[in-house]
């Protein structure tokens, strides 16, 4: 899976584009690979500095990946908060146990699980 992974991101970048559309590229992979894409993708984007609009259900691959992270309501699917991520560059694994990663995951994660009690109401 990670190779197929690797295969279609070059596959887009390959044609140069102005925007970068991944729409859970890293879902279906395991733990240690999606972690490997991860790091491959944040230096690939720094290198070249692409538009990239990556869509995740994992509040925790948004931190790391992301400058922003919109989070979405339940349906009609509307933009409820834009959150801006100011960690800074290079980003690395390590740095999900740090105090400001961890504060971002959990106020973001906050958001979407009090957007989850809406819904079940």
């Amino acid at each position: 899976g990670g190779m197929k992974q690797r295969v279609a991101i070059a596959r887009a970048y390959a044609v140069q584009p102005e925007v970068l559309l991944m729409d859970e590229p890293f879902g279906a992979l395991d733990a240690q690979t999606r972690t490997q894409l991860q790091s491959e993708l944040i230096k690939t984007w720094q290198e070249e500095k692409k538009t990239c609009f990556f869509i995740t259900h994992d509040v925790e691959e948004a931190v790391i990946l992301a400058t922003k992270v919109i989070i979405m309501s339940a349906r009609p699917g509307r933009i409820k908060k834009i959150v801006d991520i100011n960690l800074p560059y290079p980003r690395t694994q390590e740095m999900k146990m740090e105090l400001p990663f961890l504060d971002l995951k959990t106020y973001i994660w906050g958001e979407v699980y009090k957007e989850y009690l809406e819904v079940r109401k």
